[in-house]
């Protein structure tokens, strides 16, 4: 991307719409130029049920970001989830046959193209096509094979399929506000751009971003991608156990949710100590707090166990020894990371998204780990044969026409 170039993102989410603009700035890091949020209308566990609310929501994020920065946004990326969202790994396999047998470009496009070639639903379509590594004639872990000598080329990849009628939905609402698509990206896969360190990404970790609606896992190894998941389980269901449990209205265990939630339940053994730990609002409710903390510490167990399901093979200890990042808004709720490391053996940490500043007061918190991470994928030239924006010529001259009115900008 050239410097000063603007990037936009927009990250629909179950409880809340983050929209944000930057431009390039020095090294990886962006310049943050205006921020946006709305809580979230028309959504339930990252699916649009109601478009009309939807586009409301999302055209109020999209504005209080331009007034921010005082820049109109044209095209964003735009991130993607939900249970309808699968995965699987595939190999390609072509022949290097010109006489000096050196790869370049082209073969890796044919090697691509091998890769793709699985039986997808009508009503599904390709999202992602991530080269995961390449193979020299049997000799695995080459990152870049352009320049070598080979007979034979493999390539490993990732690939992300969604349902058609789930994306199009989000894409109409998007596009009902009059902002064009850069890009469609799933929602792990920004989040680990933003709060994944490089190391780890190596040796191998999880994320999980614990969101409003969905819990977004995805597990990196040697450097890419490995498996990617969607739980339908997530902040929604913490907070209606809390008004189930606790007898409260929705909104209200929400808000005790953020302001008190813990899963570090703490005894007392004084009655005068008991009482002390009531938790009251301004509305005249109040409740204990070892009980608020008890039925939040049941649901994330639930999904820390249900995040250890996701993760391939029998040992995944030694599979992901950098252990598990957690991110995401749920992730604010105290002692989660520990929790995890009791819960999963394995190492624990809050991702919190780094690489941007400027007007980015609001933004280091692992509820933005999404939205910037969207800004860093779009920034750093991902090449993941996303099909759905690419796949037709609309979709390309509709992107180089954005950039078009961004430069005459």
């Amino acid at each position: 991307m050239a410097k000063n170039e603007i990037v936009s993102c927009i990250d629909v989410g179950t409880t809340k719409v983050c929209s944000i603009m930057a431009k390039a700035g020095h090294g990886r890091d962006l310049q943050v130029l205006g921020v946006g949020i709305a809580p979230s209308r028309g959504l339930h566990k990252g699916l649009v049920v109601n478009i009309p609310e939807a586009k409301r929501s999302i055209q109020v994020s999209v504005k209080r970001a331009e007034q921010a920065s005082g820049i109109k946004m044209d095209s964003a990326y735009v991130g993607v989830t939900g249970r309808h969202v699968n995965s699987l790994n595939k190999r390609g396999v072509v022949s290097i046959n010109r006489s000096d047998k050196l790869v370049r470009p082209d073969d890796l496009r044919r090697v691509m193209r091998a890769a793709r070639t699985v039986n997808v639903p009508a009503d599904r379509k390709l999202l992602h096509v991530i080269p995961r590594g390449y193979a020299i004639d049997g000799q695995a872990g080459v990152m870049d094979p352009v320049g070598m000598h080979a007979f034979r080329l493999d390539v490993e990849t990732h690939i992300i399929t969604a349902a058609v009628a789930s994306v199009q939905n989000l894409v109409k609402c998007i596009r009902g506000v009059g902002i064009d698509i850069e890009d469609l990206v799933l929602e792990p896969l920004a989040s680990g751009e933003s709060v994944l360190r490089l190391d780890e990404r190596d040796a191998g970790v999880v994320l999980a971003d614990i969101g409003g609606g969905t819990t977004d896992v995805a597990i990196f190894k040697d450097g890419s991608i490995w498996h990617t998941a969607i739980l339908p389980v997530a902040g929604y269901q913490i907070t209606r156990d809390i008004a189930i449990g606790l007898g409260l209205p929705f909104d209200v265990a929400e808000e005790m949710k953020k302001k008190y939630g813990s899963v570090i339940p703490v005894y007392n053994g004084k009655e005068k100590e008991k009482e002390q730990s009531m938790l009251r609002i301004e509305n005249g409710y109040s409740i204990p707090f070892q009980e608020l903390s008890e039925i939040i510490k049941a649901r994330i167990e639930e999904i820390l166990k249900l995040i250890a399901l996701e993760i391939p093979g029998s040992d995944y200890v030694k599979d992901v020894p950098a252990g598990l990042v957690l991110t995401g808004g749920s992730s604010n709720l105290t002692g989660a990371d520990v929790l995890a490391e009791d819960v999963l053996g394995l190492p624990a940490r809050v991702g919190i998204p780094t690489g941007v500043y400027g007007l980015a007061d609001v933004l280091p918190d692992p509820a933005y780990a999404t939205g910037v991470g969207l800004l860093l994928w779009g920034s750093s030239g991902h090449d993941s044969q996303n099909t759905w924006q690419t796949g037709a010529f609309g979709g390309v001259f509709k992107r180089f026409m954005s950039r078009v009115r961004r430069i005459v900008r």
